[in-house]
């Protein structure tokens, strides 16, 4: 029987079960995945947690993971885009599971090229950093400063960034700067001192920050933007709020397929980079959200039900 990973009860990983089930059947305008690989996001371990519930309320017994990659097996009525054997990439909810219903508007076609574990890992952190930074209005040549840099989020906003032409300021831990260098990003170190180091690399201020670290530095940002208006965070909403600053917590929103179409290219010619860290096989779920969680992830996890 085909396996999906549930949990009936907010909690940490120990809530997680991987139970059989029988494999969905597509419904008009949907498609059925057989999954190859699905990333893990931040966010799923929050919704597992309830630390989401507000933004994303689930009905128990119920489903994790967005980002996915896999083949095409079934196809519902009236789908015209795609047909049984197609490879593709982009998202379903939950994708932790051997197979998934998806909505073609959420998909495109995997280039052959692409390794299942990169195309498994695109839709959350890449999409959530394409509206970011659009959300940012950022322009060739201006300076961005992100927060967080070497993780999902982080890397993807920079190398976006870098290849539309503008400069990269990121903060992180120190053990990740050679990999920032190699991305395009100056790195300036967390810790005692950092407002320091920023003034001085940034003598005129910066143009825009983002923020996915949530780690109070958004004062600090607003001083080097010159004001709130070009300050976003997608993790501190309510310093955000109070500050008068930009937050965001929807993820990519309909603009999936619109940073998908940028982001594959870029890949496949090299210029962004998306590094995974590690596999699990869906039994493992529990394991990946422990190491998701623990906040010291460079790149991408992803699960690979069939490993």
């Amino acid at each position: 029987m085909p396996l999906i990973v549930q949990f009936s009860e907010y909690g940490d990983s120990e809530v997680l079960r991987v139970v059989d089930i029988e494999p969905p059947d597509p419904g008009p305008g949907q498609v059925r995945l057989e999954v190859r690989a699905a990333g893990v996001n931040p966010v799923d371990w929050k919704i597992m947690r309830g630390d989401m519930r507000d933004q994303f309320p689930v009905r128990f017994p119920a489903g994790l993971g967005y980002d996915v990659a896999g083949v095409v097996d079934r196809v519902g009525a009236g789908v015209t885009g795609f047909k049984v054997g197609d490879e593709v990439l982009g998202a379903a909810r939950p994708s932790f599971a051997k197979f998934v219903l998806a909505d073609p508007a959420s998909l495109l076609l995997k280039p052959a090229t692409l390794p299942w574990t990169t195309a498994g890992s695109l839709a959350g952190a890449g999409g959530a950093a394409w509206t970011g930074l659009d959300r940012l209005s950022i322009a060739r040549g201006e300076l961005l400063l992100i927060h967080a840099v070497a993780g999902g989020v982080g890397s993807f906003a920079a190398q976006l960034a870098v290849a539309r032409g503008a400069r990269v300021l990121g903060t992180d831990s120190e053990n990740n700067h050679e990999y920032l260098r190699s991305i395009g990003v100056t790195p300036v170190a967390y810790g005692d001192g950092l407002a320091d180091r920023l003034r001085s690399l940034a003598p005129q201020g910066v143009d825009a920050v983002l923020d996915v670290s949530g780690r109070g530095e958004l004062p600090l940002s607003i001083e080097l933007a010159r004001g709130p208006k070009r300050v976003l965070t997608l993790v501190a909403f309510e310093e955000a709020a109070r500050l008068g600053a930009l937050a965001h917590a929807g993820g990519s929103g309909p603009n999936l397929r619109r940073a998908l179409q940028e982001i594959v290219p870029l890949i496949e010619r090299g210029r962004l980079q998306v590094p995974v860290s590690q596999t699990y096989p869906l039994e493992a779920v529990a394991a990946a959200l422990d190491e998701s969680s623990s906040g010291h992830v460079r790149g991408k996890i992803a699960i690979l039900p069939n490993q």
